[in-house]
């Protein structure tokens, strides 16, 4: 099934490539439990970016509620995907939304 997002751990080039695709996979797997599975992912994940990039007198209630369960589930999936991975402390993950149409990035 494909994903609507797709996610990259970089700056990682010393690792593996099976490691690296089984910590990505550990982060999707962990980022689609924290917020209800993929399609809640590109919601939250949207409405974070209409967020940080909106004054807080412009946003509606649901958009800033949903905004807020990022961060958390962010930093979870992060802390899943690094596990076991050993120090690298430049590397981070990067989610990408599918251009599936207007909005998408």
């Amino acid at each position: 099934m494909t994903k609507p997002y797709t996610v990259a751990l970089n700056d990682a080039a010393e690792l593996p490539v099976a490691e690296r695709i089984a910590a990505e996979v550990r982060f999707i797997k962990e980022i689609e439990r924290a917020l209800g599975g993929a399609d809640e992912v590109v919601r939250v994940y949207r409405a974070w970016i209409d967020a940080s990039e909106s004054d807080a007198s412009e946003l509606d209630g649901e958009s800033a509620s949903l905004a807020v369960r990022w961060p958390k589930a962010m930093t979870a999936a992060a802390r899943a995907g690094m596990r076991n991975l050993g120090e690298m402390p430049e590397a981070h993950f990067e989610l990408r939304l599918e251009r599936a149409g207007v909005g998408a990035d």
